[in-house]
C-alpha cells in the first residue's frame, strides 16, 4: 500500500510539473507581447507568495491531498485552482464576496487542523471544502489586480503560482513521509498544527 501511494505521488508530481511547464512557457511568451501583459503575469505570480495566509493555505491543500492519497492527489488541488479562478473573476469584476479575509484565515485554520488530526474525508467532501476556501483566495487575488495589468496574464500568473504551492505541499508530505518513515507522519501532522496556530494568529491580527 505504501509503495502504491509512493508511486502515485511520484507520477502526480512528475505529470503536474510537466503540465505546468507546458502552460508556463506560452504564457511567458505571451507576457512579453506588451507591458500590461508582462506586468500582469509578474504581479499574478507574486500575489499568492506575498502573504503568509495564502502560502500556508496553498501548501496545506497539497499536504491534505497527500494525506488522502489516491485520486485526491490531483482532484483536490485541481478543484482549488479551478474554483479560485471563478473567485478571481468575481474580484476583477467587483462582485462582492462577504468575509473574504476571515474566510482566508479560516482556510489556514481548517486545513491545518485537517492535516494535524489526519482527517480522512471522502474526496468529494475534500473538494467541496477546498473549493469554498478557493473562492475567498481567488476573490482577494482578483480584487487586488493592478489597474494597468493584463487580466489574462495576471490570472495565469496567480493560478500557476497557486498550483506550484500545491505541488510544494504534496512534495513536502511525500518527502517527509519517505525520509522519516517512522516519525514522518507525526512531523507532517505537526506542520498542520503549526499552520492552524498561525491561522488563528492571522484571524486575530497577531500575524
Amino acid at each position: 500500500m505504501q509503495k502504491e501511494h509512493t508511486m502515485i505521488a511520484a507520477k502526480f508530481l512528475g505529470g503536474s510539473l510537466a503540465a505546468l511547464a507546458a502552460i508556463l512557457l506560452p504564457t511567458v511568451a505571451f507576457a512579453h507581447i506588451g507591458a500590461g501583459e508582462t506586468s500582469g503575469f509578474m504581479h499574478g505570480v507574486g500575489h499568492p507568495i506575498s502573504g503568509l495566509d495564502h502560502i500556508l493555505a496553498m501548501v496545506m491543500v497539497g499536504v491534505f491531498a497527500w494525506q488522502l492519497g489516491s485520486r485526491a492527489l490531483w482532484l483536490v488541488p485541481t478543484s482549488f485552482v479551478l474554483i479560485m479562478g471563478v473567485g478571481g473573476a468575481l474580484g476583477v469584476f467587483g462582485i462582492d464576496v462577504p468575509f473574504v479575509e476571515v474566510g482566508i484565515a479560516l482556510s489556514v485554520i481548517v486545513l491545518g487542523m485537517g492535516v494535524a488530526l489526519g482527517i480522512k474525508t471522502p474526496i468529494v467532501v475534500a473538494m467541496a471544502i477546498v473549493g469554498l476556501f478557493a473562492i475567498f483566495h481567488g476573490h482577494a487575488h482578483g480584487a487586488e489586480m493592478p489597474e494597468d495589468a493584463g487580466g489574462v496574464a495576471y490570472a495565469a500568473g496567480f493560478l500557476i503560482a497557486t498550483a506550484l504551492l500545491h505541488i510544494a505541499g504534496i512534495g513536502t508530505g511525500f518527502l517527509i513521509g519517505k525520509a522519516c518513515e517512522r516519525h514522518g507522519l507525526k512531523v507532517v501532522r505537526a506542520s498542520g498544527g503549526v499552520a492552524a496556530v498561525a491561522g488563528v494568529g492571522i484571524l486575530t491580527g497577531v500575524l
